[in-house]
């Protein structure tokens, strides 16, 4: 049966636990038939990158792990010859280490940017989901090493409920390719301010809502923290919200057409 895995941002704290965990597995060591030892530098079969969004001083941060994708419609399947890409049946994605050598455009056919040249072996490499763990039934050597359980492995149907409730391919989907990867809780567009009482003093514990104007639904939710500050994160841009503000018996709302990360500033209620 097909697998999937599932990276859980809201969980990743950025630690590294992940990379550090496939460089010990895999630099210095051959796991053939499936992949040759990986450069202690300038490979990163499972990278963690950084994004930032907003204005200081209301910026929020997410860490995303990014890795082979081992896509149902893979590019780098395209761009192989002599079959030196394959899919195997439970969509796990390999580079034959041998059957490869010289094809270098396997690491431009990659729209994701995760597969890498090793000059010293002339081949070029990339994540291959710890298969050879997996046959041992040992489990994903990232996933293990992960301290707050942000990366699940297992059959695409029994992970199939988590995806459709929350599940997203990581960037661009127009390109077609079909990832196996899913992220829960990829970074969008979000609404923040601060809220202040009559006296000026922070208004904590206020009800804030976005509704989709043009949907007339209510798609976010949240209360002002000690400080007043609230944020409505989880947000499609380029659309209008109203934003409606409720404390105390009172009531304010905003009309904010949502372009990028905005900040409202001090909102007095």
């Amino acid at each position: 049966m097909a697998k999937a895995l599932i990276i859980d941002i809201t969980k990743c704290t950025g630690c590294y636990n992940c990379s550090v965990a496939c460089k010990d597995e895999f630099v210095e060591n051959d796991w053939l038939p499936y992949s040759k030892a990986q450069p202690d530098r300038g490979h990163d079969w499972m990278k963690v990158t950084y994004h930032e969004r907003g204005q200081y001083p209301k910026v929020r941060a997410s860490s995303i792990p990014v890795l082979c994708m081992h896509c149902d419609d893979a590019p780098c399947m395209k761009a192989a010859t002599g079959n030196a890409v394959y899919k195997r049946p439970d969509g796990i994605v390999i580079i034959d280490p041998v059957k490869s050598v010289g094809q270098k455009q396997l690491v431009a056919s990659c729209p994701y940017g995760v597969i890498y040249w090793n000059q010293e072996l002339n081949i070029p490499q990339k994540c291959t989901l710890c298969v050879h763990r997996l046959e041992e039934g040992k489990g994903l050597k990232c996933a293990l090493e992960c301290p707050v359980d942000a990366i699940t492995y297992g059959e695409y149907e029994d992970l199939k409920k988590t995806i459709d409730e929350g599940g997203a391919v990581l960037m661009n989907p127009e390109f077609g390719a079909k990832p196996r990867v899913y992220y829960i809780g990829m970074p969008k567009t979000f609404i923040t301010g601060a809220l202040v009482d009559s006296k000026g003093e922070c208004l904590a514990g206020a009800d804030v809502t976005a509704k989709d104007t043009a949907a007339a639904k209510i798609v976010a939710s949240t209360k002002s923290d000690a400080f007043g500050d609230f944020w409505l994160d989880g947000l499609d841009a380029k659309k209008t919200y109203e934003v409606a503000i409720s404390a105390a018996g009172k009531t304010k709302t905003v009309s904010v057409s949502l372009d990028k990360d905005t900040d409202l500033g001090d909102i007095q209620l």
